[in-house]
């Protein structure tokens, strides 16, 4: 996915080959934010690589704007997103986690993990519980109150995933999925050592 590793991605063809000037040619459509912004790279240095760009600058863009959608349902709940992570890695686990788990589970500090469940505690939606061997270590499980909780607003969430993709038809939506993944993987081996 980085410049200079060699091969051309399947089925990009010539739009991935190096041009006259030694820099690749955009990799996807002309009409999205990110394409403008490419272009205006490749005006101020020409020779530039900006593939990479084409496709973090993508990601981030594509993570922001689902972001601000995608929390209005939580919102009528009073949850922020990565509240509901929480929540979720409670519920999908199906099992207690320590705040160092749920730190790694939901890729946050532990600070932040430390303030949300202070909050979703005085919410009454998960519950701590000393280790009776350590007392330094806590055990953290969803109430009812919160099960309830996931459990109710989860189908809508998805609803409003469908209809943010409904765009792209199920082999696009495969396709993407798989690139994500591979991506995924790659920087979670080669990045994980970095997580808080």
């Amino acid at each position: 996915m980085t410049a200079g590793n060699g091969g051309t991605p399947p089925g990009r063809g010539a739009a991935a080959e190096e041009t006259a000037t030694g820099s690749r040619a955009t990799l996807g459509p002309a009409h999205d934010t990110v394409a403008g912004v490419v272009r205006q790279w490749q005006t101020v240095h020409p020779g530039l690589d900006t593939g990479p760009m084409e496709i973090i600058g993508r990601i981030n863009r594509c993570a922001a704007l689902l972001q601000q959608a995608e929390d209005a349902p939580l919102r009528r709940v009073g949850l922020t997103r990565p509240e509901f992570d929480l929540l979720g890695a409670l519920r999908r686990t199906g099992h207690e986690l320590t705040p160092s788990e749920l730190t790694r589970e939901t890729f946050s500090s532990g600070a932040a993990v430390t303030k949300r469940l202070k909050q979703l505690t005085e919410r009454g939606l998960v519950e701590r519980r000393g280790d009776t061997r350590d007392r330094r270590v806590a055990h953290v499980r969803l109430t009812d109150a919160g099960r309830d909780l996931v459990d109710g607003i989860l189908p809508e969430q998805l609803t409003y995933e469908t209809a943010v993709l409904s765009g792209l038809d199920n082999t696009g939506q495969r396709e993407l999925a798989g690139l994500l993944g591979e991506l995924l993987g790659r920087l979670e081996g080669r990045l994980g050592a970095l997580r808080f």
